[in-house]
């Protein structure tokens, strides 16, 4: 294992051989089974379906994984699906999530769902991937996924077999039996074949496939945007990229004796490929926490003790994830803990502070996005961390900071200059991204460099710095400003957990900054308190926020990210509201809905007689579209 401390290191690995001559696994199955030969007996993943530190437990061997996957890989085939054929899978944290992933991509294409989506939006996911099977919960208490499941399937006509995975073999005791006394009804009206996943996948052989296994790259995973900043997309994902995450945790980061615990969703590139891959990859050991990760029941509460339960070495986490633990007493020995990783969201600089007083240990901030199959970039475990860097760029993935230069195409900036965050590595796909092709227009620079949407700024050592989001950017009367500047300064308030700041309607600037501020538990500050903070703290005048409110809690998606969508529905609403109001015009915003071609669009309802033009008259004077709700 090579240093990893600073740029040239990176470079010195690099030099070693082309990534396409390291003989890297060709195919998921070759994958798993280099990880079965290596390491056996040795724990692959574990799982308790409840949070406590003594709770029933479940650990699955080398051997055990490698098992179960190739029955599930047979049972996939058994079903019609083949190389190019999806196996969607809508389920929370479970053996069989992880088993459905690696599996779906050893017999076809793999095509991860946010369970939390609503049923429209998890149907046209499945109608764009065209999936065949559907691997989900079957009906269980305080959860209506598979209700929800149900009536997306009813809308997706390809698929053809839904697969139900039951959590009752995961519980104990009383609970194990009265589960299935009080579980909820799931009536179904759509016309897909429904099994039991395990009944089916024991039929199956477990110590071969039943068909060629395909030794060519090709695309195995189909992954979805996290949608923080709009509709989601779906991502194309090849052999070769998924093996890269695993093969830089491996020379990188672990070593089979390391147990991560990470309590974050495998639907998410975070938990399945920097995570799941370098398992796999080096022989290390995973924990998944509860079914909802970080979201379960006392997960927050029993952190610590979990970490001293299975002697946990690397964290994985969350910035909205560290704020909560944060706010609860270290209370358990975690003197094994190393490291603490960190990704999906810019870390503020006082929360990284704030974890390291309170354990010692330095986090370490990572950059990934879906599009690149994640990895980019970390902050060198073995050399210096700067904080509010994202780190150096991995061994083989090529990074440029670009900015448009007109007929010229693209010009690349200088040192701490500004610009968008370009990548290419063995993770990214050239040209075919998204599964949609028009969504790959104009998503390259120079045919090869990923456009990610982020800014970013490279300095003179070789470590990448996230500036903001390009679609966060608020414009206010054509000055952009950048809404990390806002949050950060926010951040530094004793009483503040975390921070989302957003552009918020305005008639004449057409944008101005607004701040949405989730406090510290048990903490108080007033909007007055936090306004006089941020005259105090921000000094680029046209940052300063002209509203903020404080909410219970700041809506996020479920890996952790600020939702930021719901914070500018918010805004659209009251702004709105305001000036219908202000005008006597009587009407109000009913609701803020997507459209794909104009963004969010303000539907409203009359309480009495108005017409169009009235409407048009004021709310013509913002930038987003309105429309009649009826």
């Amino acid at each position: 294992m090579n240093a990893f401390a600073t740029l040239a290191d990176v470079r010195a690995i690099e030099a070693e051989a082309p990534w396409a001559e390291r003989g890297q696994a060709r195919s998921m199955y070759e994958f798993l089974t280099r990880a079965k030969t290596a390491h056996g007996s040795r724990s692959a993943m574990s799982y308790q379906l409840l949070s406590g530190p003594t709770t029933k437990a479940m650990t699955l061997t080398w051997s055990d994984l490698h098992a179960e996957v190739t029955r599930a890989a047979n049972l996939f085939r058994s079903l019609g699906v083949g190389e190019k054929d999806v196996v969607a899978f809508i389920m929370p944290n479970a053996p069989e999530t992880a088993i459905t992933l690696l599996a779906g991509s050893v017999a076809g294409i793999v095509n991860p769902i946010n369970p939390l989506l609503e049923a429209e939006q998890i149907s046209a996911i499945l109608r764009e991937s065209k999936a065949r099977v559907v691997v989900t919960l079957k009906a269980f208490p305080k959860t209506d996924l598979a209700q929800k499941v149900a009536a997306a399937v009813r809308f997706s006509p390809s698929v053809k077999t839904v697969l139900e995975v039951d959590l009752v073999p995961y519980l104990s005791g009383l609970k194990k039996l009265i589960v299935p006394l009080i579980r909820p009804r799931n009536p179904v009206d759509h016309t897909a074949d429904v099994r039991d996943f395990r009944a089916e996948a024991a039929r199956m052989p477990s110590t071969r496939l039943s068909f060629p296994d395909v030794l060519e790259d090709r695309v195995a995973a189909y992954f979805h945007t996290g949608g923080t900043t709009g509709m989601p997309k779906v991502a194309q994902h090849k052999v070769s990229g998924m093996v890269y995450n695993g093969w830089i945790g491996a020379r990188l980061l672990f070593k089979e004796t390391d147990t991560l615990l990470c309590p974050l969703p495998l639907f998410h590139v975070l938990a399945a490929y920097p995570v799941l891959m370098s398992m796999i990859a080096s022989g290390a050991h995973v924990v998944f926490p509860t079914p909802q990760g970080y979201r379960g029941e006392g997960v927050f509460d029993n952190f610590w003790k979990l970490i001293e339960r299975w002697k946990v070495t690397y964290m994985i986490t969350v910035p909205t994830a560290l704020s909560a633990l944060m706010q609860r007493p270290i209370n358990a020995d975690v003197s094994t803990l190393r490291n603490a990783i960190s990704g999906s969201a810019p870390l503020p600089i006082e929360l990284f502070n704030r974890f390291e007083k309170a354990t010692g240990v330095q986090i370490i901030e990572g950059y990934g996005l879906t599009e690149a199959t994640c990895l980019v970039s970390i902050n060198p475990p073995g050399g210096i961390k700067k904080i509010g860097s994202v780190g150096i760029p991995f061994p083989h993935t090529h990074v440029r900071i670009l900015t448009s230069a007109g007929a010229i195409g693209y010009r690349e900036c200088a040192v701490d200059e500004v610009g968008e965050i370009c990548v290419s590595s063995p993770g990214v796909f050239d040209g075919s991204t998204y599964t949609e092709a028009d969504k790959n227009k104009e998503l390259f620079a120079e045919g090869r460099f990923l456009r990610t949407g982020d800014l970013g700024r490279m300095d003179a050592d070789g470590y990448l710095f996230i500036t903001g989001r390009a679609k966060d950017l608020i414009i206010r009367g054509g000055h952009n400003i950048d809404p990390a500047i806002i949050e950060e300064a926010l951040m530094g308030h004793e009483a503040v957990a975390f921070v989302g700041a957003i552009g918020q309607p305005d008639p004449h600037a057409g944008e101005l900054p607004a701040a949405y501020v989730e406090l510290v538990k048990g903490a108080s500050a007033s909007v007055d308190d936090l306004m006089a903070y941020a005259n105090q703290h921000i000094h680029e005048r046209a940052a300063l926020p002209k509203y903020i409110e404080v909410l219970p809690e700041l809506p996020k998606t479920a890996i952790g990210k600020v939702f930021k969508p719901a914070l500018r529905r918010m805004a659209i609403t009251r702004t709105y509201n305001a000036a219908l109001s202000d005008a006597g015009i009587p009407a109000r915003v009913s609701a803020v809905v997507e459209d794909k071609k104009r963004g969010l669009v303000a539907r409203l309802e009359r309480s009495a007689p108005v017409g169009d033009d009235a409407v048009a008259g004021i709310l013509g004077q913002f930038n987003n579209p309105w429309e009649w709700a009826a």
